[in-house]
């Protein structure tokens, strides 16, 4: 008995060390949990930049061009580098099943998808947003091949978000025009007076002048 309550006090402590210390078994996010899938709504512009046949190297320039209605939000935009496809346009081995991107070497991601495909982030530009109908600044992707295939085609998918429209302004109420001070009122009265009290006006006169 002294030995499961000891086994059970030790199993307490040890979960309470791990909340205090603040264990998770989650994984951590990859970045384009938060991002929009942007395929199809952006054109992925890939130029071959060079070729080294010693190291079979490819290097590539990838821009991205919004052919959307709205701005994309500049510094959130990733390339992800999702197959490479042969002279057929094939993207896996007919026998094996094995995707053609395992054979490759990708040089300089910046990090990999939760299906371990490589992406790149796409330079910011000048300004903060990447407007419709332009195209954003280029991405440096460098693939290795393994088996030096001499002819393959990456293929890329977009990521990012667009900028949300500004919220309409709420409608202000308008000030009231202040009322005109009539700031010689008082000097008015007084000169009255200073007539009625001199016999020049008489007092309906007087009555008549200070009539609104």
């Amino acid at each position: 008995m002294k030995c499961r309550e000891s086994l059970f006090t030790g199993l307490i402590g040890a979960a309470l060390f791990a909340v205090a210390i603040g264990f998770s078994t989650d994984s951590p996010a990859s970045p384009i949990d938060q991002l929009t899938d942007l395929t199809g709504k952006v054109t992925v512009i890939v130029t071959l930049t060079g070729r080294d046949n010693f190291t079979s190297e490819y290097r590539y320039d990838v821009s991205v061009r919004n052919m959307t209605a709205d701005p994309l939000i500049a510094d959130s935009l990733l390339i992800v580098l999702d197959k490479i496809t042969n002279l057929a346009g094939e993207d896996h081995e007919a026998l094996t099943n094995e995707s053609f991107l395992n054979r490759f070497d990708v040089l300089g991601q910046d990090g990999e998808t939760d299906e371990r495909k490589p992406f790149f982030r796409i330079p910011p530009g000048s300004t903060a947003d990447l407007v419709p109908q332009t195209n954003s600044r280029a991405a440096s992707v460098r693939i290795r091949n393994r088996d030096y295939v001499s002819v393959f085609t990456p293929a890329f998918k977009v990521y990012g978000n667009k900028r949300p429209p500004p919220e309409p302004k709420q409608p202000t109420a308008q000030a009231q025009p202040a009322a005109p001070q009539r700031q010689t009122d008082k000097q008015t009265e007084r000169l009255l007076q200073l007539l009625l009290k001199k016999g020049v006006i008489t007092e309906e006169e007087w009555r008549k002048a200070n009539q609104p």
